[in-house]
C-alpha cells in the first residue's frame, strides 16, 4: 500500500487557524475572494458538489452534465470519498447531508 502523503505545514495550519476565525458566509466570501482567484474557487465548490452528488449516488454522466466536472476530476473527488481522510463525510454529516447507508 501507498504512504499517504501527508500535507500539514506551518503555513498551511496558519491558513486553517485564519479561516477558523471567520464568523459567517458573508466574512468567508470577503476572505475567500482576496485568497483565491475565482477559478480556485469555483474548481472548490465544484468538487464539493461532486462529492455530494457522489454522495447522494448520482453517476458520473449525471454529475458531469449537471456540474461540468471532468470525469477525471470525479474520479479524483470519488478517490477522496472513499480511500481519503473522511473529511468530506465529516462535513455533510455536520450539514445533515450525510445519507445513512
Amino acid at each position: 500500500m501507498a504512504k499517504k502523503k501527508k500535507i500539514k505545514s506551518r503555513e498551511l495550519t496558519h491558513l486553517f487557524e485564519a479561516i477558523l476565525t471567520l464568523e459567517d458566509v458573508d466574512e468567508c466570501y470577503s476572505f475567500f475572494q482576496d485568497l483565491c482567484t475565482v477559478g480556485e474557487l469555483t474548481s472548490l465548490a465544484q468538487r464539493f458538489d461532486v462529492a455530494s452528488m457522489l454522495r447522494a449516488h448520482g453517476t458520473y454522466l449525471e454529475i458531469s452534465e449537471q456540474t461540468g466536472a471532468s470525469t477525471a476530476t470525479i474520479s479524483r473527488v470519488n478517490r477522496s470519498l472513499n480511500y481519503g481522510e473522511d473529511g468530506y463525510d465529516m462535513v455533510f454529516e455536520r450539514l445533515g447531508e450525510l445519507d445513512e447507508e
